[in-house]
């Protein structure tokens, strides 16, 4: 069984229709699809009551990103084969996670996958990316030398390698995440540290020591992508207290297995050139 989780958070029920439709629509039949609501109030109740395969979880608090996916796969886990991680601004055609499933079977070594991303324009989305440094992340987020940050992000994001090709990357966007549930169980789930972002970097690298994490082109989605702590204070608040605890975990400016892993995927990188 494929089991698949979106937390939402007061989304318009018309956001939350066309993820349901994309996954529902799928080849995959034997799925279950479990929402995860942390808003003040459970609205969005009434638009999934007609699915028999949704699981619909209110939990009237928010307990943050990670921490609400846990719920849905922790009570899945012993009957998912693969569990998917969702933003509610995703969309996709029936194809995308039957082609990614079958990539999974074809492949037991692989521990996450994720799709080519597009914007709604169908633009890439350069979300691939090496394990971030504090200094990439403060130069990404406060430093006003545009040019710099160009050159910095077309290695920070990989964005030489094209975005054309099947490549390992340690550090895959939490937008759309496609695990081997034993994978899981053996690595364990989202740190629930991170009350919001980061959590996605840390459960990457986590599964990225021990397994093959990937980027598959051959299929793609759409992702709305708001980038919500450029806009919204609150948001930022919560972006450097991620990035605090993630460093304060895995190191801050020295983290020898930091620099062994990027170079790495650097090298691998230039050398299929």
């Amino acid at each position: 069984m494929l089991t698949v989780s979106v937390v939402v958070y007061n989304n318009e029920k018309t956001e939350l229709q066309c993820l349901i439709d994309s996954v529902l629509n799928s080849a995959i039949k034997d799925i279950k699809f479990i929402i995860i609501d942390n808003s003040p109030t459970d609205k969005l109740r009434s638009l999934i009551s007609n699915y028999p395969k949704i699981d619909y979880i209110f939990n009237n608090r928010n307990l943050g990103y990670g921490a609400a996916h846990n719920i849905a796969i922790r009570k899945y886990l012993d009957r998912s084969k693969y569990h998917l991680v969702l933003n509610p601004d995703i969309y996709f055609k029936p194809d995308v996670l039957s082609s990614l499933y079958e990539y999974m079977e074809q492949n037991n070594d692989i521990g996450l996958v994720m799709p080519k991303v597009l914007y709604k324009d169908g633009a890439v989305q350069y979300i691939c990316k090496l394990l971030p440094t504090p200094l990439t992340l403060l130069f990404r987020r406060f430093s006003p030398f545009k040019s710099l940050n160009r050159r910095m992000n077309y290695r920070y994001e990989l964005k030489f390698t094209g975005y054309n090709k099947i490549m390992s990357v340690p550090s895959l966007s939490g937008c759309f995440m496609f695990i081997r549930t034993d994978v899981l169980k053996k690595i364990g789930l989202f740190d629930e540290r991170f009350f919001m972002y980061l959590e996605d970097v840390d459960l990457s690298r986590r599964i990225h020591n021990k397994y093959k994490t990937i980027f598959y082109p051959a299929v793609q989605i759409y992702h709305g992508h708001e980038k919500g702590s450029y806009k919204n204070f609150n948001l930022l608040k919560h972006h450097l207290r991620s990035a605090i605890k993630y460093f304060n975990k895995w190191g801050w400016f020295f983290d020898a297995e930091r620099k062994k892993i990027n170079k790495k995927t650097i090298d691998q990188k230039l050398s299929s050139f």
